[in-house]
């Protein structure tokens, strides 16, 4: 594993591998999770997966500057905090136990939630997505109009074949019956059932522990960027 701490405040070693022990922390947390225990073990945390964490977003933003430049890689600001939001929750356990990070549009804030991409690691859970996962109604509606009246650039997205090979196509939840406005015989009506709009990609705890792993995401999310910027002129 690279050297635990940045060679300076912006550049960070480059990405060997998310190690097998950041993996075996977050098997331990989810036994114990409990702010006692997590604060025994936070520089666990902190060395263990964050920091990997952190150098694979700065290889990332090195990687695809080129090819995204529009979407931010920040290692510090990119990353998900690893408290949990207890208040409207059953579950009062105070700590995620993965290590996830999203990445957005440059200068798109608001209190919608915005096309953008997304990585998550945890025991048993290695995947990547892009495109929106909860958009809001009025964003919904916008999408919808434009699959309808304008289905030739939302279909040459979904439609190419690297990305239709990779993905399998659109996912996300729909509706069991035709949207508001919308005939049930609409040539794009299985489209336009959709309620969210992304696509993810799944891999093995041990592809994620080799540098190799920052290529591979890299290669995913080039194949989504086409889906985040159709999604981002519609919203």
């Amino acid at each position: 594993m690279a050297s635990r701490h940045p060679i300076d405040e912006e550049v960070y070693p480059p990405f060997s591998g998310f190690p097998k022990a950041g993996i075996d922390f977050f098997r331990k947390l989810k036994k114990n999770n409990k702010r006692e225990w997590f604060l025994k073990h936070k520089e666990e945390y902190e060395e263990l997966a964050r920091f990997p964490m952190q150098c694979l977003i700065a290889t990332l933003r090195q990687t695809m500057a080129g090819s995204a430049p529009e979407i931010e890689f920040n290692p510090k600001r990119s990353i998900f905090r690893i408290y949990r939001d207890v208040r409207f929750s059953k579950n009062k356990a105070p700590y995620k136990t993965n290590i996830a990070a999203s990445f957005q549009l440059r200068g798109r804030k608001g209190p919608t939630e915005t096309p953008g991409l997304y990585l998550h690691i945890a025991p048993g859970e290695v995947f990547l997505g892009g495109g929106l996962y909860m958009p809001a109604g009025d964003q919904i509606k916008r999408i919808r109009k434009s699959i309808a009246g304008q289905s030739k650039d939302f279909l040459k997205v979904i439609n190419d074949r690297k990305f239709k090979k990779h993905f399998g196509g659109l996912m996300g939840e729909k509706l069991k019956k035709a949207p508001l406005g919308f005939p049930a015989d609409h040539p794009m009506i299985e489209h336009l059932r959709h309620k969210q709009f992304f696509v993810y990609r799944e891999y093995s705890e041990s592809v994620s522990r080799t540098a190799k792993f920052a290529r591979t995401v890299s290669k995913d999310f080039v194949l989504m960027m086409p889906l985040i910027r159709w999604l981002a002129k519609v919203v």
